[in-house]
């Protein structure tokens, strides 16, 4: 999700190419935050309306993003995007193929439980990638998903109430 902020101060570059958005525990994913630099709770500049920038934490804006993709009936994008990095750590070539399994059968599959929204040929390429997984077999599902919330559900959210009250609420903490 690195693109869906650029926001982001330069100089915390790492965080963003291992995240890139903001962090909090996963429903369905243990925990997350093994994705991020050692300071889990390291603040990201986000932009605000007012062009202050407030300093949001990691954990508040992905709660903040995961409430918004609520409303919109669109979270397992974001779980997706974030089962696949953790899949990424995965060193164990037995844990990988059950791993690469789960992911398929919750998000991938037809009519999987949180089925997320990719075309008929990223979907069939990732199945045949499953079936001999390794550690980029749902790179490109995991790029469809990532560009269609870069591009459609991140600039809204941008816009949303949800957004707005957290830096509201972010400036009444600093001041």
């Amino acid at each position: 999700l690195t693109p869906l902020l650029p926001h982001l101060d330069h100089r915390n570059r790492g965080m963003r190419t291992r995240l890139g958005c903001l962090s909090h525990k996963s429903d369905s994913y243990n925990d997350f935050t093994a994705i991020l630099p050692d300071k889990p709770n390291r603040a990201l500049n986000l932009p605000s309306p007012s062009f202050a920038t407030p300093r949001v934490s990691l954990a508040d804006g992905l709660a903040a993003f995961r409430a918004f993709l609520k409303t919109e009936f669109s979270e397992e994008n974001l779980e997706f995007w974030l089962a696949c990095e953790d899949f990424k750590k995965t060193r164990s070539a037995a844990k990988l193929a059950s791993k690469a399994q789960r992911i398929f059968e919750e998000f991938i599959d037809v009519q999987a439980p949180r089925e997320v929204n990719i075309d008929f040929q990223t979907r069939e390429l990732t199945r045949r990638n499953v079936q001999e997984p390794s550690l980029s077999c749902f790179d490109q599902a995991q790029g469809k998903v990532h560009s269609l919330m870069e591009k459609d559900s991140y600039p809204r959210f941008l816009r949303s109430k949800i957004y707005t009250d957290l830096l509201s609420q972010t400036q009444r903490r600093l001041s």
